[in-house]
C-alpha cells in the first residue's frame, strides 16, 4: 500500500449552493461508461469544468453539495475528473460518506464560498482539518475527518479497506 496522503494543493473550481447529485451526473448518463460520464460532470454549472479540470484541482462548493439522490456514481464521476478533493460549506450526509467510501477526500469549511474564487491556489489537509487559500492568504482550521473515514481514505476506499482488512468489515477489528 502506498503512503496515505491527506494534504492537497490545487486550483480552485468554485460552485454555489444546493448542487444535487443530478447536476453532478445527469440521469441520462448514469449507465454510460465512466469516460463518457466524466465529459458531462457539472456541465450545467460550469460548461468548461469537464474539459479544463486538471489532476489535483480542488472543487469548492457552498451548502448542501451532493443533495438529492444517494447515487454513488456522482461521487465516482467527480473523482474520475482527476480532482484531489472536495471542500464545501456543507455536504449532504450521504454524498459526504460516499466520497470517503470511494476514496475521494472531502472536508467541510463553513462559509468557504466567501473566501475563494475560481482559479485560486488552495491547500487542504483533511487529516488535520486545515484549509488555506494561498492566493489571498486566508486560512481556516476545522475539525478533521473522523479516524474511521481517514482509514477508508488511506486504504483507497471502503471496498479496498474491507479487502485488506476483512475483520474491520465484520466490526471485530476497530
Amino acid at each position: 500500500m502506498s503512503e496515505f496522503v491527506s494534504r492537497f494543493e490545487g486550483r480552485c473550481w468554485k460552485f454555489g449552493d444546493n448542487i444535487p447529485t443530478d447536476a453532478l451526473v445527469k440521469s441520462r448518463y448514469v449507465l454510460e461508461p465512466m469516460d463518457e460520464i466524466v465529459k458531462h460532470v457539472l456541465e450545467d454549472h460550469n460548461p468548461r469544468f469537464a474539459s479544463e479540470v486538471g489532476p489535483g484541482d480542488i472543487v469548492v462548493a457552498g451548502h448542501h453539495f451532493g443533495q438529492s439522490s444517494g447515487r454513488a456514481i456522482a461521487a465516482k464521476a467527480l473523482k474520475a475528473t482527476g480532482i484531489s478533493c472536495v471542500v464545501a460549506s456543507a455536504f449532504s450526509r450521504t454524498f459526504y460518506r460516499n466520497c470517503f467510501e470511494i476514496g475521494l477526500p472531502s472536508m467541510e469549511v463553513s462559509g468557504v464560498g466567501a473566501i475563494v474564487a475560481d482559479g485560486d491556489h488552495l491547500v487542504v489537509d483533511v487529516a488535520i482539518g486545515f484549509f488555506r487559500n494561498e492566493t489571498c492568504g486566508i486560512e481556516r482550521q476545522v475539525p478533521p475527518a473522523p479516524p474511521f473515514l481517514l482509514r477508508m481514505l488511506a486504504a483507497g476506499g471502503l471496498i479496498a479497506l474491507t479487502q485488506r482488512d476483512p475483520d474491520w468489515a465484520l466490526g471485530t477489528n476497530g
